[in-house]
């Protein structure tokens, strides 16, 4: 018994000392943040919480079952065969582009955005895992980038839906900090950013609803049915959102990660039609269907949102739950075409034309 708590005891102080000295955990928000973010409407009891009350606070020992099961399930085709190829794109055609608003897909859910000049990235995670640490994770499916990070030009804007590592990343905030000119956060994300040694005049947090203007074009904080934290005892202590990106001529809608709701049916109303949507599709399972979406609901999100267009994201790079790592993609596009919703599938690197994207790389995820 008493070898037994020793052992606990050291690796409850193990666990402690890791997440407060490894600099990848982040920051913590103050009891004084926590005071300006009680006239937010989704803060409440000290957490932000959902629209709906979800997800289900889950005991030690159910946290334990479905850690367990996750790790001991042996998923058939649950990563490619080999690393998947990029299409690499030049860093002087992307320091020099003045043309209509495109995208570049970096996988999983991290883009570069070139639009009216500007170049903002998106949930941009270079990460070789999903982690804390290198040795807690499964590597990501792409080792190369359609382009190095290095040669990012000058950085407008990134924005960050919520601080999950697959979508908030400590060295990848490192390697772009001082080439960004300014980060979009929701609430209480800019505490990591900032423990980062990110200034703080460079971080604009905002809440579900406000906006923002990045010169011409409309930025908009949007909800999202998901959750938050970095380590086990700071759950929900940020926000989570979906993003709007408006310019006078096109129309963006970026996901982020989140469970259906009839919050796209009001986003839609209120700031639709999209031209293009960016739909997370990916990492789901029965256990957790509230706070991520199944695909076929991926595609009706994408009816409710009136997006002309919708791109599944948060697939094709990690593998973070236990099915097929081309499941998504194959359900998302059957159901898609029942609804009568477009579908486009680029390759990672592949140009994506906001306005008039269209599939030139037709499933190719086969035999990968």
């Amino acid at each position: 018994m008493i070898i037994a708590i020793t052992i606990i005891g050291v690796l409850i102080l193990a666990y402690f000392a890791f997440t407060n000295f490894y600099p990848s955990f982040g920051g913590d928000v103050s009891k004084q943040q926590q005071l300006i973010y009680k006239d937010s409407k989704q803060f409440k009891d000290g957490k932000f919480t959902n629209i709906n009350p979800v997800p289900k606070e889950l005991s030690f020992s159910e946290t334990t079952k479905l850690a367990y099961t996750f790790f001991t399930t042996k998923v058939p085709n649950g990563r490619p065969k080999k690393d998947l190829k990029v299409t690499k794109i030049d860093s002087t055609n992307v320091a020099n582009y003045k043309g209509e608003a495109r995208m570049i897909w970096f996988g999983h859910s991290s883009f570069l955005l070139q639009i009216q000049g500007k170049n903002i990235l998106l949930d941009p995670m270079f990460g070789k895992v999903a982690a804390p640490h290198p040795l807690l994770g499964g590597n990501r499916f792409n080792q190369e980038f359609p382009l190095a990070i290095e040669k990012l030009p000058q950085v407008d804007a990134v924005i960050f839906s919520h601080d999950h590592y697959d979508h908030l990343d400590y060295q990848s905030v490192l390697k772009i900090k001082d080439k960004t000119n300014h980060f979009y956060v929701p609430l209480g994300v800019g505490e990591h950013l900032k423990a980062w040694n990110v200034s703080e005049s460079k971080i604009t947090e905002l809440d579900w609803w406000q906006e923002t203007q990045l010169d011409s074009l409309k930025l908009v904080c949007t909800p999202a049915q998901h959750f938050s934290g970095r380590k086990l005892n700071n759950g929900q202590s940020t926000l989570w959102s979906s993003w709007v990106i408006q310019s006078n001529e096109e129309n963006i809608y970026f996901s982020g990660d989140s469970g259906y709701a009839s919050h796209f049916t009001e986003i839609g109303n209120k700031y639709g039609p999209f031209d293009l949507a960016l739909m997370e599709c990916g990492q789901y399972n029965e256990m957790w269907a509230d706070i991520h979406m199944m695909p076929e609901e991926t595609a009706q999100a994408g009816v409710d949102l009136k997006a002309k267009k919708i791109m599944p994201i948060h697939w094709g790079g990690f593998k973070l739950a236990l099915h097929e790592w081309t499941d998504p993609v194959v359900r998302v596009k059957v159901e898609a075409a029942q609804l009568n919703i477009e579908v486009i599938t680029p390759t990672i690197g592949e140009e994506i034309r906001v306005k008039d994207a269209i599939n030139t790389s037709i499933n190719w995820w086969d035999n990968l």
